[in-house]
């Protein structure tokens, strides 16, 4: 049976990158990610507007400011500021990713990202979705 490659994979829900003193800091976020040391990082509630400012180009500035990781994201819905939803970082090729509408009925709107990865095996995936699906 031959070696199969071992990942580190790790979740983070970042809260549109706003911290516990209601800062948003999305440079706090990066040296986080930077200390889980992992290979991928399923990401949750990131913003991806297309913006110079990091504390709106949140999603921009964690995958210019992470060296190694290839990225991919997933709109889940249009806030204020523009598109909001989930986020994946790989130090592995992204081979695929689609963001899947897990919405409940009239609920608000919810989404799913999988992201295939060249890990070394060919049945690599991450899989995150919101952790509230349903009421």
């Amino acid at each position: 049976m031959p070696t199969l490659a071992r990942i580190r994979v790790a979740t983070y829900n970042v809260h549109k990158c706003r911290g516990i003193d209601r800062r948003i800091r999305p440079d706090r976020i990066a040296r986080v990610i930077r200390q889980l040391d992992a290979d991928a990082i399923a990401i949750q509630e990131i913003l991806n507007v297309d913006s110079d400012e990091p504390e709106l180009g949140q999603a921009r500035y964690l995958a210019e400011n992470l060296a190694g990781y290839s990225w991919c994201c997933g709109e889940n819905r249009i806030l204020r500021f523009g598109p909001y939803g989930n986020m994946t970082l790989s130090r592995h090729p992204i081979r695929f990713w689609h963001n899947y509408d897990v919405t409940w009925k009239r609920r608000e709107r919810r989404g799913c990202l999988r992201t295939d990865i060249s890990a070394g095996r060919p049945d690599a995936r991450v899989q995150r979705p919101f952790r509230d699906w349903f009421p």
